[in-house]
């Protein structure tokens, strides 16, 4: 029987803050923090800036600048998947599924839906591959809908045919994203996009992309609820633990065990990986946070785009920040302090409040 390892909530705290390069000795270069982050999320909301450029620079600091993920897209080295940042050789281990799709063994009723639903409109496929094969790359918005069965949802994507058929495509691996132009993301043949890598065969490429995975967050737990494109748990690598008054199973990577730990302050993007996983992050830092940009103003407790304040191993308030950048300011609304702050946290705030000020070259106001 293998070792379970009993940790407490400290423990389990500062292996995922190792795990998210986010302690005192910081990583130094884009791609190879990049790789063993495994992806950043590509959202562009930017009421401070972009999450991928905030989770960069939470890591990096002054060594990273704004637009460098994107020079890095633009010189191949990074991809964007299912709106995940990757490293482009990682789309070796997501090529056997893509040939797999819709999905191995019996097929759960979504994915019969989606499969007949690609079959049944298979000229209007052919049609998108066509004009991106002559003209790509190209917003949706430039491309045909000449399906014949409307996609059928209850909900955002109701009709939204060529929408729902070019996320699919990008699934087979047939198209995939290729930059934007202004916040609109451009669409092009995969072959174009992806570097010409052997694929993975599907059992061992699922098994090192559960081996990063957990490497990247340093503690999972063994079965969470399911996630669209990057799950949060890990399988059965690592080895089991339990985290004391948490409960559960977990899986922890054991190289993070027992390190020396030295914290700092970080700002973190509302979509970090430290507390994206809102379950995990309530389970081990005992954080109270949402994403309030859904909610009515009146309903908000902490702002729109709320930055989660990371100090040592424990998540301990909320900034509301705002990046005027016509104005050339970044306006502090707030800060939300958790608990009571100490003088030495206040100060390792206030300078990395400065450094952000900095990197986004605007004035703190």
């Amino acid at each position: 029987m293998p070792t379970v390892h009993e940790l407490t909530r400290q423990d389990a705290r500062r292996i995922a803050v190792h795990a998210q390069l986010l302690t005192a000795e910081r990583p130094t270069d884009l791609l190879g923090m990049l790789r063993h982050l495994t992806m950043l999320q590509a959202d562009t909301t930017e009421v401070v800036a972009a999450s991928a450029d905030l989770v960069a620079w939470s890591r990096l600091g002054a060594d990273y600048r704004v637009g460098e993920l994107d020079k890095a897209a633009t010189a191949g080295a990074v991809v964007e998947l299912e709106m995940r940042l990757r490293p482009a050789e990682d789309i070796a281990l997501f090529r056997a599924e893509m040939a797999a799709w819709p999905g191995v063994g019996k097929l759960r009723d979504w994915e019969e839906y989606q499969r007949d639903w690609v079959e049944a409109n298979d000229d209007c496929r052919r049609d998108i591959l066509e004009k991106l094969y002559d003209q790509g790359p190209l917003s949706s918005r430039d491309l045909p809908d000449t399906s014949v069965l409307p996609w059928q949802s209850s909900g955002w994507n109701n009709d939204r045919n060529v929408r729902m058929m070019v996320s699919l495509l990008v699934r087979r691996g047939e198209v995939a994203a290729a930059g934007r132009e202004g916040r609109e993301r451009l669409w092009d043949l995969a072959e174009r996009v992806y570097p010409d890598v052997e694929p993975v065969p599907l059992e061992d490429a699922l098994r090192l992309r559960n081996e990063r995975r957990l490497r990247s967050l340093g503690i999972a737990r063994v079965t969470a609820a399911e996630s669209p494109a990057e799950a949060l748990t890990a399988g059965d690598v690592g080895e089991p633990a339990v985290v004391e008054g948490v409960r559960g199973k977990w899986r922890v990577d054991p190289s993070y065990l027992d390190l020396p730990f030295e914290g700092r302050a970080a700002l973190l993007s509302p979509l970090d990986r430290l507390v994206f996983d809102r379950k995990r992050m309530a389970e081990l830092f005992e954080f109270d946070y949402q994403l309030e940009m859904y909610k009515p103003l009146a309903k908000r407790r902490w702002g729109y785009w709320a930055l989660p304040i990371l100090v040592g191993d424990q998540l301990v308030g909320k900034l509301d920040a705002t990046a005027d950048r016509p104005g050339g300011m970044l306006r502090v609304d707030a800060i939300h302090e958790d608990g009571d702050w100490t003088p030495a946290m206040r100060e390792a705030v206030d300078a990395e409040l400065t450094s952000l000020a900095e990197f986004l070259d605007l004035e703190l106001e």
